[in-house]
């Protein structure tokens, strides 16, 4: 008899790189950047930016530049581009993996002034709404037209691009353009990441970078996902029990049974990545022949388990699979469930440390 007791992260590469293709053809032309930053949102940098290398994919963003040269070795010849920009700690990553700094403000310029990578024109990133990273005017007015000439790209970010009617859309585009015609006329531009794509072709510039869209998220809401999902996230029975009525279960006893019952304790919590906030409200799914069969979560997520209610099926046997995200519960009912955005679920799940990645 086989007992396994580690959650597993099955991560199908060909649908990340299926749904880049989808998104590569909204971009209508432009570059079509592949976001590995954070180690593909947990998914493994170097896997999916060598997959998608092997697409045909020449371009990538990383938010450090360690992650930079980890990736190095399976895109060769590719564009790296650092979005955390660079400093002290990170100069010899940048000289090592031939990096492309994204500057994001005037003090990170001058130490790029003194430190200057032969061969790499860095990028400008510029403020135009979202207040968090960018050169606002007054630092702009600082460089002369031949400094400001010296950037490939000069790139922004949405701040709502996931609500297609929101009046911040138009006053970025509009602040982006008025930045662009002032002061880099002749510099190639990037406003949009996989949200923007779907606003229109004004969004779309020379480059879009294409992030959370390969990962399968509904970045526009307001739409069908039309994304592949691309995980599948399973844990193990380790025991099945009967809860008689009146009996409570887990930490603080926030669950009582209210009627004779059936559970199920899964080797999986907080620790992989299973939000507390899913305590009593999330799901998980058990299949029988073919066909899902949704079970409730059962008092407070602890730090190593999940106990689910199984009254509804007679033959769960340990050692069976759990399923917490499949087709049939994706990485947005999750999110839905535990009152929070799919980016963080994704980010908890993907970097938990005990969990099994199996590529396929």
């Amino acid at each position: 008899m086989s007992i396994y007791t580690t959650p597993v992260l099955n991560i199908n590469l060909k649908k990340i790189v299926k749904n880049y293709t989808s998104l590569k053809v909204l971009a209508k032309g432009g570059v079509a950047a592949g976001v590995v930053k954070d180690d593909a949102y947990g998914l493994g940098a170097k896997k999916v930016a060598e997959a998608l290398y092997e697409a045909g994919c020449r371009d990538f963003f990383v938010a450090h530049a360690f992650e930079g040269e980890e990736i190095r070795s399976v895109v060769k010849d590719a564009n790296i581009y650092v979005l955390q920009g660079i400093g002290e700690d990170s100069l010899n990553s940048f000289i090592r993996g031939n990096l492309i700094p994204v500057i994001a403000g005037f003090s990170m310029y001058k130490f790029w002034l003194e430190n200057k990578i032969a061969g790499i024109k860095p990028v400008i990133q510029v403020e135009t709404g979202l207040n968090r990273l960018g050169f606002g005017i007054e630092e702009l007015e600082k460089l002369s037209q031949e400094e400001r000439d010296e950037f490939s790209f000069v790139l922004s970010h949405l701040a709502c691009a996931d609500e297609k009617a929101h009046f911040m859309n138009i006053r970025q585009l509009e602040r982006f353009l008025r930045i662009k015609e002032k002061y880099f006329k002749n510099t190639k531009a990037s406003l949009s990441a996989s949200d923007g794509v779907f606003l229109g072709d004004e969004f779309l510039f020379d480059m879009v970078r294409l992030g959370a869209g390969m990962y399968g998220i509904n970045t526009t809401p307001y739409r069908e996902n039309e994304m592949e999902n691309v995980l599948e996230l399973k844990a193990p029975v380790l025991t099945v029990k009967d809860l008689l009525k009146g009996e409570f279960v887990g930490y603080s006893a926030t669950f009582r049974a209210h009627q004779d019952m059936k559970i199920a304790v899964v080797s999986i919590g907080y620790a992989d990545g299973i939000l507390r906030s899913l305590s009593n409200i999330g799901k998980v799914v058990f299949y029988r022949d073919g066909k899902p069969v949704f079970c409730s979560i059962l008092g407070r997520v602890s730090m190593d388990n999940v106990v689910v209610d199984v009254s509804l099926i007679d033959d769960i046997k340990v050692g069976e699979f759990a399923y917490f995200i499949s087709d049939d519960y994706r990485l947005e009912d999750m999110a839905r469930d535990a009152g929070t955005i799919a980016y963080e679920v994704l980010s908890l799940i993907g970097n938990a440390k005990r969990t099994i990645k199996i590529y396929s």
